[in-house]
C-alpha cells in the first residue's frame, strides 16, 4: 500500500506545476462540498441524527477527551497498517461502514463504493437497504473483501434469504444491526417529510428477493406501491431477543457480528451466545438521542469480552488520530461512514478512492509519528492518563 509520504509528495509536486489539490482535504471541507451538490433532503438524511442530535455531537467530541502520547527514536522507517481479523488479512484497520440508499447521493451508489474499495483492497459493508442488489454489488467488487449488514426483518423468510444470498455472493461476514428495531424520531427527515424508502429508494435487495416477492400478490415491477408498503410493514422487528440469534446461525456458515453494542453486559451476552464479533456503535447518533458516545462505551465493552472475540468501532471517526485513539482503547478496526458518503456525493468512485488514499496516508504518517511500526503496537499506553 502506498505510504503517506508518497501521497504527500504527489500533492506537493502538483504545487511545483502551479496546481493545487482540487479534492477537499479536511473532513469539514469535504462535507461542505457534498452539501453544495446534494438536494437538501438527501444531505440531511445522511447528515442528521435522532432528536436534538446530541449523540452525534458526543461521538465527535469524545475524541477530544483522549490525548495521544508519541514516543521517539523507535525506527519507524517501515510501517505496517495491516490487520488479521476473523481469518482474513486486511490492508488497514479501516472498513467502509454500511450506509443505505446511496443512490440518493450518487447515481452509482454502492457500485461506486465497491469499485473504489476494490481498487485499494479496503473492505466495505453493504447495507440491507442498498440501492443495488447484493449480487450486482458483489460482481463489481470481484474478489475484494466485503461484509453484509442485516436489518432483521419481521418476516423470517426474508431475513434468512438475505443471509443466504450474501454468503452465496462471496461476502465474508454477516453484521446484524441490533439498534434499529424501530426508526428513531429524526427532525430533519420529518421536516422534509422525506424517507427515501417510501419513494422506493434502497429497496433493491427486497424487490429482487424471492421470499419478499413470494409474499406479494403482484411483483414490485407491476405494483411498486404495494411492495413499498409491505416493506414498511416488515422492515424492523422489535420483538427480537437474544434467543433469536440462533435462527441466523442456522442459515449461514459465515462469522456473525452484532453492530450497536454499547453496554458491557450486552457484550458478555454476545460472547455467551457465540457471536463472532462486536461493533461498538450508536448508529452514528441516528437512533437514541442523548445516548453515550460510542468511544466512551468502547473501553468497558473491550474489557467485558476479555479478548475472546474482536471488537470493532463505529462512531465519529473523522481523522487518523481518531483511528489511533480507538485502537489504543482496544478496537481491532474502525468503520468510516459519513465522510465516505460525502466523497461519493462529490466524485463517485474516483472521489471515494481519493478520499481513502488521503485518509490512509494520514493514518500511515500518524502511526509512524506516534512511534509505532505497526497498528499492533498501538495500545493504551499511547494515551495520556
Amino acid at each position: 500500500m502506498q505510504n503517506g509520504m508518497q501521497r504527500q509528495l504527489e500533492i506537493f509536486r502538483k504545487g511545483l506545476l502551479g496546481q493545487r489539490e482540487s479534492f477537499p482535504l479536511s473532513p469539514e471541507a469535504l462535507e461542505e462540498a457534498a452539501r453544495a451538490v446534494l438536494p437538501p433532503e438527501a444531505y440531511d438524511y445522511v447528515a442528521g441524527g435522532a432528536g436534538s442530535e446530541s449523540t452525534m455531537r458526543a461521538n465527535v467530541g469524545a475524541f477530544e477527551r483522549y490525548r495521544l502520547v508519541p514516543r521517539m527514536l523507535r525506527n519507524v522507517s517501515e510501517r505496517d497498517l495491516s490487520i488479521e481479523l476473523l481469518g482474513h488479512r486486511y490492508p488497514a484497520p479501516v472498513f467502509i461502514g454500511p450506509v443505505g440508499v446511496q443512490k440518493i447521493l450518487h447515481s452509482e451508489g454502492e457500485l461506486a463504493i465497491a469499485q473504489a474499495a476494490a481498487t485499494l483492497g479496503i473492505p466495505f459493508m453493504l447495507s440491507t437497504v442498498s440501492s443495488y442488489p447484493i449480487e450486482q454489488v458483489a460482481q463489481v467488487a470481484g474478489d475484494a473483501p466485503r461484509w453484509f449488514q442485516l436489518y432483521w426483518s419481521r418476516d423470517p423468510n426474508v431475513a434468512a434469504s438475505f443471509v443466504r444470498r450474501a454468503e452465496a455472493a462471496g461476502y465474508q461476514a454477516i453484521v446484524i444491526t441490533v439498534d434499529t428495531c424501530l426508526l428513531a424520531w429524526r427532525d430533519r427527515d420529518l421536516s422534509h417529510a422525506y424517507l427515501p424508502f417510501m419513494q422506493g429508494e434502497g429497496l433493491a435487495n427486497y424487490f429482487t428477493d424471492p421470499a419478499f416477492r413470494a409474499a406479494l400478490a403482484q411483483p414490485p415491477e407491476q405494483d411498486p406501491g404495494t411492495a413499498i408498503m409491505h416493506f414498511a410493514q416488515i422492515f424492523g422487528n422489535p420483538a427480537l431477543t437474544w434467543d433469536d440469534l440462533g435462527f441466523i446461525r442456522q442459515h449461514t456458515r459465515l462469522p456473525i457480528l452484532l453492530k450497536g453494542i454499547l453496554h458491557p453486559d450486552d457484550a458478555r451476552e454476545a460472547v455467551r451466545r457465540g457471536v463472532d464479533g462486536i461493533i461498538v456503535s450508536n448508529h452514528g447518533g441516528r437512533q437514541v438521542d442523548g445516548a453515550i458516545a460510542a468511544l466512551d462505551a468502547l473501553p468497558k465493552v473491550v474489557e467485558a469480552v476479555e479478548g475472546r472475540i474482536p471488537v470493532l468501532f463505529d462512531g465519529g471517526i473523522r481523522r487518523a488520530a481518531d483511528v489511533l485513539k480507538a485502537l489504543a482503547l482496544g478496537a481491532k478496526a474502525v468503520l468510516l461512514a459519513r465522510p465516505v458518503m460525502w466523497a461519493l456525493a462529490i466524485g463517485g468512485a474516483e472521489g471515494v478512492q481519493t478520499y481513502l488514499r488521503n485518509f490512509l496516508a494520514e493514518l500511515d504518517l500518524s502511526l509512524g509519528l506516534l512511534g509505532c511500526r505497526s497498528v499492533a503496537e498501538v495500545n493504551r499506553q499511547m494515551l495520556a492518563d
